[in-house]
Parts: C-alpha cells; structure tokens; sequence
C-alpha cells in the first residue's frame, strides 16, 4: 500500500527506557530529534534507579541528558526511586503509556534510529490501528540478504523490540506468565514459535520459569503468537542498535549489529493483505541457519590473516 494519503496530524508519544548510560541516552535522543516529526512528538524518558550508591552518578547523569534535550514538542523525565529491573521497568512504563495515550512508540537507550523512523512508525499505527491481527510495529530487521533490494515492509509472527510501537488494546493481553505457556504449549507450538527449528526463542521462556532470567520481550512475543496476531517489519531496518559495546547488563560486546546506513524511506510501501507472509519468513529462517557463528567468524578471519601472510612471503 502507498502511503501518500496517510497523514500524520498527530504523532504518537514516544517513551525511552534508560538505566545508567548517558552517552548512550544522548546518542539516542539525538538521533530520534533529526526527524523532520520530531518537533511535533511528545517524548517520556523513564529512568529505573540505581541499584547502589556508586551507580547513582551514572544515573543522575542521565536525567540530566534527558532533561536537557532540545528538539522535541515536549521532554518528561520520570525516575524510579529503586532499581526495577527492565523488565519491570517497561512493562510498568509501557502501560503508563497506553493508558494514557492509547499508542506509543517504544525505545530503549541503545537505539539509533534513522530520520525516517518516525514517519515510518507513525503511518504504521495509522494504517493498522483498525486492523486487529496486526499487534506489532517493528523497526528493526537484520541484514538478510534477500531483502537488500526489497522495499516498504512485511508481514509476519515474529516480532522485534528494537524500536517498536503498538496499541493499548493489544498491549493490555500482555502476560508474563512461563508456567501457563509451558502448560499450554505443544511440540507443534514451541516449533512454530522458533521458527520453526531456525532459531531457539522457548530457550528464554524455560530460562525465566527457571529464575535464570527475568525478561519481558519474550512474552510480548508469546502474548501475540497465542493471539495468532501478526507484526510488521521492515525490508531494510530503520535502526542500528549500539547496545552491544561491553556496556549493558550482561556486558556483551557484539558488532555484528552495527549499520553503515539506515532506511531513510518517509513513505514506504505496508502490505494489504493482513496475513503473514511465508515467503519473507522462509528468507529469515534462511538467513539464521546459515548465520555463522562467533567461532565459524573467528576460524574465516584466522584463515584470511593466514592467506595474506604466505601470500606476501611468496617470491
């Protein structure tokens, strides 16, 4: 569908979840103000606490970036007085934000995104609002080489939340229940769930029945898969997550989600026809079986710097 009737007279709010980095929370509320929409969207920046005395400058240091940012119709900052966890940080945050403003668009700290992102997420809500098997409105996607020619967006049961929006009466199903969804799960359930077999997300549902997690993103995906819901994504992904540098959480360093470019598309093409699109999901699962692996990377780089070192000692 074009979207050159759609109009965006009212842009949606957007809310940032952000802990302890303020270079980060810059960076991202930076990038969200190049949109040409950003002077007309209200932004809410929810600050979790900090979990010790020492943390508590890191934090104080990033509502100090958040209030001081230009750019926007409106900046409020709202402050934990203790350490939720994000998980609890956004569910708590995003309700707020439904029942308040019936819509939103959801990011956290470590999400730049591109000058088009509002446009794109914004003629998203509007084209799908009515459309009740459409729960997800994504603006992330990998680099899947079978989509770097494609425009517009797709259809499909997964969802991403790097930069995401919904409605309120979709959002108000969600539940955070892993004992319900081991319950009631099948083999056949837990299959399609994973894409079948391409990826392993039931993984991160026992891990939270377990304890050894505590994760929302997950059973946001569970909350739409039982509703048979369907979320859409783009070709060419509006944003770069920069999360992956050693400083969050888990302290994990992973630069394969770094972008040289972003989509800048204002008006991309959404698809009519509200069912999932099997022939993008076949490119996905494509695209994950053969990923390769950190050691498969690790072993291609080692065998390059072996090749050009004997190649230069050749007479």
């Amino acid at each position: 569908m074009a979207n050159g009737d759609l109009k965006i007279s009212d842009p949606a709010p957007v809310c940032v979840f952000a802990f302890n980095r303020p270079e980060h929370t810059r960076r991202t509320l930076n990038a969200l103000s190049k949109s040409p929409l950003a002077a007309a969207t209200s932004v809410t920046v929810f600050i979790d606490g900090a979990r010790n005395d020492a943390e508590q400058p890191l934090v104080d240091a990033v509502a100090q970036v958040a209030a001081a940012q230009q750019g926007f119709a409106r900046v409020e900052v709202v402050r934990r007085e203790g350490n939720a966890g994000l998980a609890a940080a956004i569910e708590d945050g995003v309700s707020q934000m439904m029942a308040t403003h019936g819509r939103a668009i959801i990011l956290e700290d470590d999400i730049l995104t591109s000058p088009a992102f509002l446009h794109y997420m914004n003629l998203a809500l509007e084209r799908y609002q009515d459309e009740p098997a459409v729960w997800h409105i994504a603006g992330y996607n990998e680099d899947v080489p079978a989509f770097r020619g494609e425009q517009g967006a797709y259809l499909w049961r997964f969802m991403s939340c790097w930069g995401w929006a919904t409605w309120s009466d979709r959002w108000t199903q969600y539940t955070r229940d892993p004992d319900a969804l081991v319950d009631e799960f099948s083999a056949a359930d837990i299959d399609r769930f994973n894409l079948d077999g391409a990826q392993d997300y039931w993984s991160q549902v026992l891990a939270n029945q377990a304890g050894e997690l505590k994760t929302w993103a997950v059973f946001w995906y569970a909350t739409i898969f039982r509703n048979r819901g369907l979320c859409l994504s783009p070709y060419f992904s509006y944003v770069e997550n920069i999360g992956f540098d050693g400083s969050g959480s888990h302290g994990v360093v992973n630069k394969s989600y770094t972008r040289g470019r972003l989509n800048t598309d204002v008006a991309p093409n959404f698809p009519t026809q509200i069912t999932e699109n099997t022939d993008a999901v076949e490119q996905v699962k494509l695209y994950y079986l053969t990923k390769p692996t950190k050691f498969e990377k690790i072993r291609r780089k080692l065998i390059r710097l072996a090749d050009k070192f004997f190649s230069k000692r050749e007479p």
